[in-house]
């Protein structure tokens, strides 16, 4: 009973702070920052698919809230009235709306746009406190309720299924997954085009058949594709936690940013299941929910995100003479800025493993989310790797697997994973370490999946065959530098990229700065940078530290010398 009423105590306090209403003095406050917009009866004020005009202050009447997915079916959320607010995450940058909202009667609305949105709540601290903590509960309502955004329409457990599913999950954006065997209107869709093996309905009813992460990403305006010619102070390549660290103190600073990254938000450590040694979180954070915020904290402060969108090369050739530098996008895009901050960290090796690429996405993984975890529920699955982001995983998927054999190729843990995960690790029961060992064979068909695989422990030569039909991989990083190709910056025989001392070159040799590279206004930071630490609160200072460097080389007196 006591339990009861504790949960029914949180869920009505989780409603209150997320459908609040603002009095009087509140909304005097915010009036400054809007207009007064009047709707008469069945009109529409936003709807799901279409940009947000912002932040709606309700005045007089009463506005329904509803989702509406892709097959038009329609739930009602919530009836908003005077002194409630009608916004969530996508309004702080004016992306599209995820709920439609229309007038139950005639309705007076102050109305908010999306950069006064952002003025209000920096100006504002403490009312904006209020209106950003139920944006992002409100969000996190969305992904929850599994009713809202995009509708994937595939046989369950498909490896382009769960693509989409990651992707949008990595990006804190609804989806609704509809089994076609289960469902017949999702099986008559899936009729009409033949052998698709997936299809996504989009809220404003496009249809698109197998498609990739940006060809969704744009059916759901999650990218813009208009021309940037502006010269920004920053732009910021990777959106990791070094990379958003870089973006929230660089434009809470007054500096113009913009932050490209090809795939998600939060880099490698927006998957880690849970970071327990991060300051100021005594009982630990997932990366997703760490990175999650810092990328709400970016758009507060005005970043433009640019994700996904992906990085084909820098210019550098005008960087001495006219102290600007061009990132060409792959779309064919070009962005101009005064200074680069490489953020764009590394990717998980891929191991000498035949058949790997034929097994990738139907189970050979190199993340473990809550939806890998899923497939794993009462199995026995390898993990390969020694580092922090394997112990992570082990321990994660630990909680849902039968087994978690981890497999390292070195004697033990002791020197590539923290002292806390290796306790955590030895005290439990369903973990078993697998030192000098190394996978060498795997085995299944590619349709069905993986059903099997084999390992070699490297002292013996013995061979152990295992049922497994998943493995993750992690095991060491490859930077991400290609796009860096003929810029002039200076990398290290791994690839990573040299900083400060190191970037010195020439004749007369070129002063770096500690995170500058040899390419003037050119900086580097987190795991793409050559000596960092590998760890998210080291990128994190990075992220801090390369501001005030920015800040030094934009100076005048940077100009004159």
């Amino acid at each position: 009973m006591a339990a009861e009423v504790q949960v029914r105590v949180e869920v009505e306090t989780r409603r209150h702070q997320m459908f609040p209403v603002l009095g009087a003095s509140c909304i005097e406050r915010i009036r400054r920052f809007g207009s007064v917009r009047h709707y008469a009866r069945g009109d529409c004020l936003f709807r799901a698919g279409e940009p947000g005009p912002g932040m709606f202050v309700v005045l007089r009447g009463i506005v329904a809230i509803t989702q509406r997915d892709g097959l038009g079916r329609v739930v009602p959320i919530e009836r908003q009235g005077p002194g409630q607010f009608l916004a969530e995450i996508a309004q702080l940058s004016g992306r599209p709306a995820l709920v439609d909202g229309h007038a139950e009667d005639d309705v007076e609305t102050l109305l908010v746009p999306p950069d006064q949105l952002r003025a209000l709540i920096i100006a504002e601290a403490d009312l904006g406190e209020r209106l950003v903590r139920a944006m992002i509960l409100r969000r996190v309502a969305l992904i929850e309720s599994g009713s809202s955004g995009p509708v994937l329409i595939g046989p369950p457990q498909s490896a382009a299924l769960l693509r989409l599913q990651n992707f949008l999950r990595r990006n804190g954006h609804p989806y609704n997954v509809v089994d076609a065997t289960q469902d017949a209107d999702a099986a008559a869709l899936l009729e009409q085009y033949g052998e698709a093996e997936l299809l996504v309905v989009c809220p404003d009813g496009a249809v698109l058949v197998n498609p990739t992460d940006n060809a969704l990403a744009r059916c759901l305006g999650m990218v813009d594709t208009i021309e940037h010619g502006e010269l920004f102070d920053v732009v910021v390549v990777g959106a990791g936690p070094a990379g958003l660290a870089t973006a929230v103190y660089a434009a809470s600073e007054g500096l113009r940013v913009i932050v490209v990254d090809c795939r998600s938000f939060g880099g490698q450590a927006g998957a880690s299941a849970r970071i327990e040694n991060y300051l100021g979180f005594p009982t630990g954070i997932s990366g997703g929910a760490l990175a999650g915020r810092a990328f709400v904290q970016a758009q507060k402060f005005g970043v433009e995100m640019l994700i996904p969108a992906e990085v084909a090369s820098m210019d550098c050739s005008e960087a001495e003479t006219k102290e600007e530098l061009t990132v060409q996008l792959t779309d064919g895009r070009r962005l101009r800025s005064r200074t680069v901050v490489i953020a764009s960290g590394a990717r998980y090796r891929r191991p000498e493993v035949p058949r790997l690429a034929e097994f990738e996405g139907r189970g050979i993984w190199f993340w473990a989310s809550a939806l890998e975890a899923k497939l794993c529920a009462q199995q026995e699955v390898a993990l390969v790797g020694g580092g922090n982001s394997a112990g992570q995983a082990a321990v994660f998927l630990s909680q849902h697997a039968a087994k978690v054999n981890v497999l390292v190729r070195g004697p033990s843990l002791a020197a590539t994973m923290s002292r806390y995960l290796i306790d955590r690790i030895e005290a439990t029961p369903n973990i078993e370490l697998h030192p000098h060992t190394e996978l060498v064979d795997l085995h299944g068909d590619p349709a069905s999946g993986l059903n099997g695989a084999t390992w070699r422990c490297r002292r013996t030569g013995i061979e152990e065959q295992c049922p497994t039909r998943n493995i993750f991989l992690f095991i060491g990083a490859v930077p991400e530098t290609d796009w860096l190709e003929g810029c002039g910056v200076s990398v290290d025989k791994h690839g990573f990229v040299l900083t400060g001392e190191a970037a010195r070159g020439g004749f007369p040799a070129r002063p770096a700065a500690a995170l500058e590279t040899s390419v003037s206004g050119v900086f580097a930071v987190g795991d793409v940078r050559s000596g960092s630490v590998k760890r998210v609160g080291g990128a994190i200072g990075e992220g801090a530290a390369v501001v005030a460097l920015i800040h030094k080389h934009l100076a005048p007196s940077a100009v004159a010398t």
